[in-house]
C-alpha cells in the first residue's frame, strides 16, 4: 500500500498482481490493482474553519480491488457495465478524440460518458488496460475507472450541482467535470498547468506527465483526488448541545 508507506496486508488468499504484457512486440497491455482512500485533507489542514459543508470523516481505506472479483475479469465486469456492447465499436472509440480535446482544453464532455479522454476508453470498469502507452497514462485511467465504478455500484454519491445543495445523491453515471487529481508518488506534481495545480480526468498526460515515471515494470502510483461539492449553508450556524 504505497500511500501508507509501503506496508503490506495479507488477506489470506492469492490475488492478481500488477503486470505489463507485450503483444506482437508492439502493443502493450497492463493490469493494476487500485486502493481508494478517504482522505479529507482540507478538513485536516483546517484551511476553511467552521464550515458544515466540509467532509469531516476520518481517514479510511474504502476500497481494495483485490477483494472485488469483477476487477480482473472482463466478463464479470459486464454485470455492472452492460452498455459496453453499445460502445465497443470504431465510431464510439473515435468519438473519444473529441473528449480528449475537451479535457485537455478545459473539462471532459459528459456526453461521451464511455470515454476517458486522452487516456482511452473508460470501459471496462476494471484493472485491465488494453492500450498501455505509459505508466502515468495507465494509472490515471485506473484512477478514473475506480471513481466511475464506485458511482455505478452506488458506493459513491455525487455532491455537485443544484441536486447536491442539501446533501449527497446517487449518480450511476459519474459527472466527469466534478473531479480533479494530481500525482503524489513516485514524483510529486508541483508545477502548475495553465495556473492550476491539478487537472481533470482525461487531460493529456503529455502536459504534465514527463519525468513522472520510474522505468521499472510494476511501478506504483498514488494520486490525490479532489471532488467538487455544492453545499447550502446559512450566514449563521448554530451548534446545539
Amino acid at each position: 500500500m504505497v500511500s501508507l508507506g509501503g506496508i503490506k496486508m495479507d488477506p489470506g488468499f492469492d490475488a492478481p498482481g500488477g503486470s505489463q504484457d507485450t503483444r506482437d512486440s508492439q502493443d502493450r497491455s497492463s493490469f493494476y490493482q487500485v486502493y481508494y482512500y478517504i482522505d479529507p485533507v482540507i478538513y485536516y489542514l483546517q484551511a476553511v474553519l467552521d464550515n458544515g459543508c466540509l467532509e469531516n470523516r476520518g481517514f479510511d481505506v474504502a476500497y481494495l480491488t483485490e477483494l472485488d472479483p469483477l476487477w480482473h475479469d472482463d466478463e464479470l465486469t459486464r454485470i455492472i457495465n452492460p452498455d459496453i456492447y453499445l460502445f465497443a465499436n470504431l465510431p464510439a472509440m473515435a468519438a473519444c478524440a473529441a473528449d480528449c480535446v475537451a479535457a485537455t482544453a478545459g473539462f471532459p464532455n459528459n456526453t461521451f460518458f464511455w470515454c476517458a479522454g486522452c487516456q482511452g476508453s473508460l470501459y471496462p470498469l476494471n484493472g485491465n488496460v488494453s492500450a498501455h502507452a505509459g505508466g502515468v497514462q495507465a494509472s490515471s485511467l485506473e484512477a478514473y475507472r475506480i471513481i466511475a465504478k464506485m458511482h455505478r455500484e452506488g458506493l459513491m454519491w455525487a455532491a455537485s450541482g443544484d441536486e447536491g445543495l442539501c446533501g449527497y445523491y446517487p449518480q450511476p453515471v459519474m459527472d466527469k467535470t466534478g473531479y480533479k487529481y494530481n500525482m503524489l508518488y513516485p514524483v510529486r506534481q508541483t508545477e502548475k498547468i495553465a495556473g492550476r495545480c491539478c487537472q481533470p480526468f482525461g487531460r493529456s498526460t503529455i502536459l504534465w506527465g514527463a519525468g513522472k515515471e520510474i522505468p521499472f515494470i510494476g511501478e506504483d502510483f498514488a494520486y490525490q483526488i479532489f471532488r467538487k461539492r455544492n453545499c447550502c449553508q446559512g450566514a449563521t450556524q448554530f451548534v446545539l448541545p
